[in-house]
């Protein structure tokens, strides 16, 4: 699925036929493979993209479709091609947003005693659970997840050395994975929070960005994040929750990241957490 994360066309690309040759490419579409695939002349493809044919509104969104682009996205190719979009982007707290929330809800309480983060494309908090709370409060002394007085970026949080990095006991096998996901996930534009994050990243670890990632550690299923303090070490694993058909644009930006442990003394560790022991 290339949909809900990825990177934004240039902002060079201002017409529709330039947009469609950019997203064929960017999918490693031939034009005669999007022909195929989207039941499209292959001749009236190279018509569009060299604009000698404009599309109509239903086109647009065929080729979208096989395109796998993201409805931010798809907004935009319409325009190009001069139609209105057709994708809201409301706000979470909006009324016809209540069924989803109340999901979201459920999620994160069913998700205690592990923590669970429901983020946006930006890395910035939206939501969070008590056992989130409780992790990071374990951590970082003092930082609030509940009503910050600006959105929590995950991201920078986990770079800044005022923040979780100094925590991270296995950084070094963390850090190459955190870019790598962090450019495959960025909507980067001028201007953008992604943007300054990546820019932070190339600055901080350009090692990490030009060498391969490191050999994994064959004897584990996944790559486990592992936080240390005081003499606990608490490993967990990740999970990414999206949600499936959104006809919204913030909807199908949001995640739900949520944290299990990775070994028994981190599940018994949690559940102390859980009950208020030290």
């Amino acid at each position: 699925m290339f949909q809900a994360f990825e990177q934004a066309a240039p902002q060079s690309v201002n017409t529709f036929g330039q947009a469609l040759k950019y997203w064929r490419n960017q999918r490693g579409h031939s034009q005669l493979s999007l022909s195929l695939a989207s039941d499209v002349s292959q001749r009236h493809i190279s018509f569009l993209e060299s604009g000698r044919a404009q599309p109509t509104r239903t086109m647009v969104k065929r080729l979208a479709a096989v395109l796998e682009i993201s409805l931010r996205e798809q907004n935009k190719l319409l325009t190009t091609a001069g139609f209105e979009p057709v994708y809201s982007e409301l706000d979470l707290a909006a009324a016809e947003m209540a069924p989803v929330r109340q999901a979201i809800a459920f999620m994160l309480r069913q998700q205690e005693p592990y923590p669970a983060f429901v983020i946006d494309r930006y890395w910035q908090l939206v939501q969070a659970n008590q056992a989130a709370t409780r992790l990071m409060d374990w951590l970082l002394e003092g930082t609030t997840l509940t009503s910050p007085a600006q959105p929590l970026n995950l991201m920078q949080l986990m770079l800044d050395p005022q923040g979780l990095k100094p925590y991270v006991a296995n950084w070094d096998a963390i850090a190459p994975h955190l870019i790598q996901r962090l450019r495959r996930e960025s909507q980067a534009g001028p201007g953008q929070p992604n943007e300054a994050v990546f820019k932070k990243l190339l600055a901080d670890f350009p090692a990490a960005v030009s060498q391969s990632l490191p050999a994994p550690d064959w004897n584990l299923p996944l790559l486990t994040v592992d936080f240390s303090k005081a003499n606990r070490c608490l490993s967990f694993f990740t999970t990414i929750t999206t949600l499936g058909t959104p006809y919204d644009i913030t909807l199908q930006e949001l995640r739900i990241e949520s944290m299990f442990p990775a070994n028994p003394s981190t599940e018994q560790d949690m559940q102390s957490l859980h009950q208020g022991e030290s």
